[in-house]
């Protein structure tokens, strides 16, 4: 099922499934291609779902060095080179969703529709001092510590008290990320702003987040909704970050929806 791509010199884990017009689904930062699992299996048939290891992720290559927005929409578009892929459907959720944003940007003869799922783009000063400070403990490199403050963030209070052990699993594959690829990742997630720019996007774009979501909050989505002319919004109620793993069918069901 999984296939290695070479792609700009490294070697991306990617995984492609089911039948369809094609949908390339793109990961956060500090995650896997393992987190669209709920969604995929929600999904059903008649989609063809693209899903990769980002650079410096899971089992893809970890370069070390400065990581750029464009080397990961670079890494997409080789990927897509490589399987035959003249257009797709593009889903990014957290860093995803600001890869997807650079894609949409800067391939939009490669792309049909765009989802954009709690993300990120018109930061105030305040949001702006508090991802700082996470990158800042990222950049530390102390194993799983991101994680472990951020639980309280990416997951309601009811999904922690009733699956700890998905949480345990979700720290465990924290702890195993290459901390100077994870701080490079970071790094791109924290100080890149494309808002000024998202007039410019011209597909059809989705954009939800969760209605308790603070790093990727409602007033984000909304100003992403203002500028992208094209663009539906979806505020999800009682979620949080973590929208893909508390409720996988919810955002599948949505994704689906607005595909038809």
């Amino acid at each position: 099922m999984d296939q290695y791509v070479d792609v700009n010199g490294i070697n991306l884990r990617c995984r492609v499934e089911g039948e369809g017009p094609d949908l390339v689904l793109v990961h956060g930062v500090g995650s896997r291609l393992d987190a669209w699992d709920g969604v995929v299996a929600a999904l059903g048939g008649g989609l063809r779902t693209i899903r990769l290891d980002l650079r410096g992720h899971g089992e893809s290559d970890k370069p070390h060095g400065r990581y750029e927005l464009r080397d990961f929409t670079d890494d997409i578009v080789g990927l897509l080179d490589a399987l035959g892929v003249e257009r797709c459907h593009l889903a990014g959720h957290s860093l995803g969703g600001l890869i997807a944003q650079g894609f949409a940007l800067d391939h939009p003869d490669r792309l049909d529709r765009l989802v954009l799922l709690s993300t990120v783009a018109g930061r105030n000063d305040e949001e702006r001092a508090r991802v700082e400070e996470r990158l800042a403990i990222v950049a530390e490199g102390i194993p799983g510590e991101h994680f472990e403050n951020s639980v309280a963030r990416w997951f309601t209070d009811a999904f922690r008290e009733s699956h700890p052990e998905i949480l345990a699993a979700h720290a465990e594959a924290n702890r195993r990320n290459d901390p100077v690829a994870y701080a490079a990742a970071y790094r791109v997630l924290a100080q890149t702003d494309l808002a000024n720019r998202l007039h410019e996007i011209t597909a059809p774009t989705l954009i939800a987040t969760g209605d308790g979501d603070i790093g990727s909050n409602p007033r984000m989505a909304r100003l992403m909704h203002e500028k992208i002319a094209a663009s539906e919004l979806c505020i999800m109620e009682n979620l949080r970050h973590a929208a893909m793993t508390e409720a996988p069918e919810r955002v599948a069901a949505l994704i689906s929806e607005f595909l038809k």
